[in-house]
């Protein structure tokens, strides 16, 4: 029996041969602390996996503040000897450019990642090498 993370999705999602984890931050516009219970409740969820995994992140049709990147790359850190890539999917540009800057202001190592316009591609990416 698949079981469900504390964002909804099911765990582990197979995909095209391989095992992914989603992390479900879209669709919660400017509501930054449901979003913020969510993503400590992933945050433990992903801590206690007993290994490293692909994880892909839905950012579509939230609202990207200072404040919601800066937790989200707090998080990551906190997280990051578990995940082995990560794929962020539906951040604007400019979202994109805000959240390079506050990762190398904590001078942080986050695994693999890439930014992605389209889920599929970014699904295909994380269950492939390389």
């Amino acid at each position: 029996m698949m079981k469900k993370s504390p964002g909804g999705s099911y765990f582990p999602y197979y995909y095209k041969g391989g095992e992914i984890h989603c992390l479900k931050y879209g669709s919660y516009y400017d509501d930054e602390a449901s979003l913020f219970n969510v993503m400590h409740a992933e945050e433990a969820f992903v801590l206690s996996l007993n290994r490293a995994m692909p994880i892909w992140v839905d950012w579509y049709k939230t609202v990207i503040s200072e404040a919601v990147l800066q937790e989200f790359v707090n998080s990551m850190e906190r997280v990051q000897h578990r995940v082995s890539k990560l794929a962020l999917v539906g951040l604007r540009y400019g979202d994109r450019v805000r959240m390079q800057r506050i990762q190398k202001r904590l001078g942080m190592q986050l695994p693999q990642f890439r930014f992605f316009r389209d889920p599929e591609d970014a699904k295909t990416w994380l269950v492939h090498e390389g």
